[in-house]
């Protein structure tokens, strides 16, 4: 049942860039939410901490796709090093400017967009590295792994964040961010050079480009499958935004109730990829994903029926559960079904589609709570995911027949 930890101990270097990106993703999160910390506390505008997200998803979505055709032209570990680099140094800027007493909330919102295009430009260069640190059987493994050190970083970070704001300011989570990318600059200076692989008779010096690769996965059915899917989920069903609002009208609850609200899904993540042995003994990774995502929308689905706190956190811990094991499949079939000087390029769409499918949901959620009710936007999201990928899977049969051992994209 427990996560298969066989890449770690195979792979040194995979195993320092699990233990460099875990750190980092601790120290990201210790930032993130500093940021809004000192947002609130300059402007004292709930509205202005919420531009905060905007000033990251933008750059995410205008560069994620670049990124990705960045990644297919270059040595992937320079591209790495580069940007992790400059995330260090935009961490390091902001221990400076706090450390100084320069409290602009401009400068603040400027921070976090290079940041985005960073994490735009970084994301899909390390994806594309690592089918090359390991053989094919043990992606699916280091995907699970990979996902613990997200959700790890996502849970974890932001309260030791503000713990340390709470205790030593602003500009102490700065320079501690600053201070942990070490650990991932390391892992990636240690890394051989990774320039993309070219298929035979293949322009070696032509730039890989952003419509050469939609291109592509027009071409690709069971690729698109994993990104319709993802929709589904993300879309029809991601109820986010109107927790605030249902932690009051349903549970009587405050602040803190939503905190709970919001860490159930993300600590169903977290098992997810902690109890994921069992996904090595499964080959056909397309009904993996029609599974897991009908899951998702009938645990969302049904969280908007229950008026029990208790209850209603536990159907969110599945709910994200599911989430991750659609995720470790997807990421799994985007690395092995597509060629080398594919992968930067696929991984930039998955990162827009990652950035903004959310994003979307969370307006659609919006919107129907406000035209009708929240229980019917949760509930009717739901059961309209479960619905769309029933169909999706009726429409793809490549997609259900795929199996891992055979891969075809």
């Amino acid at each position: 049942m427990f996560a298969d930890l066989t890449p770690l101990r195979t792979s040194p270097d995979f195993r320092r860039l699990w233990f460099g990106t875990s750190v980092t993703w601790v120290g990201q999160g210790m930032t993130a939410l500093a940021i809004s910390l000192q947002v609130y506390d300059i402007t004292r505008s709930s509205f202005s901490v919420g531009l905060v997200g905007l000033c990251s998803l933008v750059p995410l979505v205008v560069f994620g796709l670049y990124g990705g055709a960045i990644a297919d032209t270059v040595d992937r570990r320079k591209l790495g090093l580069v940007s992790s680099t400059g995330l260090a140094a935009l961490s390091a800027v902001l221990a400076v400017a706090a450390f100084a007493g320069f409290d602009r909330v401009w400068f603040l919102y400027a921070i976090v967009a290079l940041q985005a295009v960073c994490v735009a430009l970084s994301s899909p260069a390390r994806s594309s590295m690592i089918p090359r640190l390991m053989p094919a059987e043990q992606l699916r493994a280091a995907n699970a792994l990979n996902s613990m050190t997200t959700t790890f970083g996502t849970l974890v970070g932001p309260s030791l964040g503000g713990l340390v704001v709470g205790l030593s300011g602003y500009q102490s989570a700065y320079l501690i961010d600053a201070i942990a990318f070490s650990a991932s600059l390391y892992a990636m200076w240690r890394l051989p050079a990774m320039p993309p692989e070219r298929a035979a008779g293949a322009d070696g010096g032509k730039r890989a480009s952003v419509l050469d690769g939609l291109r592509f996965l027009g071409t690709r059915p069971n690729l698109r499958m994993t990104f319709f899917s993802d929709f589904c989920a993300m879309i029809l069903a991601h109820p986010r935004a109107l927790f605030p609002a249902i932690a009051v009208l349903w549970y009587g609850g405050d602040a803190r109730t939503t905190g709970l609200l919001v860490a159930a899904p993300a600590f169903g993540a977290l098992l997810g990829g902690v109890l994921s042995g069992w996904q090595g003994r499964i080959h056909h990774h397309g009904q993996a994903i029609l599974l897991s995502v009908a899951a998702w929308g009938t645990a969302i689905a049904a969280f908007g029926l229950t008026r029990n706190l208790w209850l209603g956190l536990c159907l969110l811990v599945v709910a994200g559960y599911s989430d991750t094991v659609s995720m470790i499949f997807r990421n799994t079939m985007l690395q092995v079904a597509a060629p080398d000087e594919m992968r930067g390029r696929l991984q930039g769409v998955f990162i827009v589609v990652v950035a903004g499918g959310p994003r979307l949901g969370d307006f659609l959620a919006g919107s129907v709570a406000d035209l009708a009710s929240p229980a019917v936007a949760i509930t009717g999201g739901g059961l309209a995911c479960v619905l769309a990928i029933g169909l999706l899977g009726l429409y793809g049969k490549g997609f259900r027949r795929y199996d891992g051992r055979a891969p075809v994209a």
